[in-house]
């Protein structure tokens, strides 16, 4: 039972996952710190609040709609998806077109991560080469 679970803990996708999630706290402590600190004081200006969290309310009865508080959570939204998407997924993609098109001419990078078409390219062709006849030889060949 230790062993199992000293396996799962030690595999490489369990630590890379802990690794990404708190990353991912810290960058929210950031872009929330930017939202709170330049954006909400910036749109509270033009609504002439304090804040984006008191702008915009819409005041029923005892109850408080907040529209600022809701825009200011879109923004957030916006700014961790501009980010996730410039420092992440456009590398990421950038890389994997230009190993592409190197593979398609025929020029392999000798650094450039092996992907499942090498595997399966690899395996097919040594299936061929098992799946060969063999060629007759000896003196009862012909």
């Amino acid at each position: 039972m230790l062993k199992g679970f000293k396996e799962f803990i030690l595999r490489g996708n369990v630590i890379d996952l802990a690794v990404a999630v708190v990353i991912g706290a810290a960058f929210t402590a950031v872009v929330n710190s930017i939202v709170t600190n330049i954006f909400n004081p910036i749109i509270g200006a033009f609504a002439k609040t304090s804040d984006l969290t008191n702008a915009l309310v819409l005041t029923i009865g005892d109850a408080q709609i907040k529209f600022g508080a809701v825009l200011g959570a879109i923004i957030q939204f916006l700014i961790i998806a501009v980010v996730v998407y410039f420092v992440f997924v456009y590398p990421i993609n950038l890389a994997k077109n230009r190993a592409q098109k190197l593979r398609n001419q025929g020029v392999v990078e000798p650094d450039a991560p092996i992907t499942e078409l090498d595997l399966l390219t690899e395996i097919r062709d040594l299936l061929q080469t098992q799946a060969a006849p063999p060629s007759a030889s000896g003196k009862h060949a012909e």
